[in-house]
């Protein structure tokens, strides 16, 4: 099978996976959680702004994939969606948290990878990334790959391939993921705003339970 998920794509689908597993009590996700988690401007790279058609079209894609879709059986007025790439790659814990990263923040170093999920699985030492790696890059296709070490860094980066090869320029970024700077100050921000972002969120949720609610009376 060969993928090559648009970046719209990229992001709904690690969006879901991300919301699946920190936040499972507002999981699955109507098409307006599913916007602003999309949107966030916390743990994405690049931040976007998609709309509900973008959505809505990459979620036809990804169900043609059977990576993701709406829930089955559901019986609520509020359709949800959900990711199913358990269903078509049987991942371990270890290596849906380094993919569902990669996806959201583009390519990172180990060191990265281990840090920003955290929240998605704690990884007790470096060594247990780099694991992860191993078996997403043996898999077949591989779903992720090493890139050269640019110059001026110390580690090399890695990348999904989800959406197809990554090409490197010598002396620049991965193309489609430009890199941050990491700082101690900028890793506050981040958590900052990831915090008002789940808070805008769950607003968002607490307003589809109340329209839901005023329908059964009217």
């Amino acid at each position: 099978m060969e993928l090559r998920l648009t970046a719209t794509e990229v992001r709904v689908l690690g969006s879901l996976i991300e919301k699946d597993i920190t936040t499972p009590e507002y999981y699955p996700l109507s098409l307006n959680a599913l916007v602003n988690a999309c949107n966030q401007k916390s743990n994405r790279d690049p931040v976007m702004q998609l709309d509900e058609d973008a959505l809505r079209s990459a979620l036809e894609v990804l169900q043609q994939h059977r990576m993701a879709g709406p829930v089955r059986g559901a019986d609520s007025r509020v359709p949800k969606y959900e990711q199913r790439l358990q269903e078509v790659f049987n991942f371990t814990r270890q290596e849906i948290a380094v993919l569902c990263v990669l996806l959201l923040r583009g390519p990172q170093t180990p060191g990265e990878l281990r840090g920003r999920a955290e929240r998605l699985h704690r990884f007790e030492a470096l060594e247990d990334v780099h694991s992860a790696l191993q078996k997403l890059m043996q898999r077949e296709p591989p779903l992720a790959k090493i890139l050269p070490r640019q110059p001026g860094t110390k580690e090399s980066r890695y990348a999904h391939l989800l959406a197809g090869d990554v090409v490197v320029v010598e002396g620049s970024s991965p193309v489609g993921a430009p890199v941050g700077p990491n700082t101690a100050d900028a890793e506050r921000v981040t958590r900052l705003e990831e915090e008002v972002a789940e808070l805008r969120r769950e607003f968002s949720e607490i307003k589809d339970q109340l329209e839901r609610f005023r329908k059964q009376f009217e």
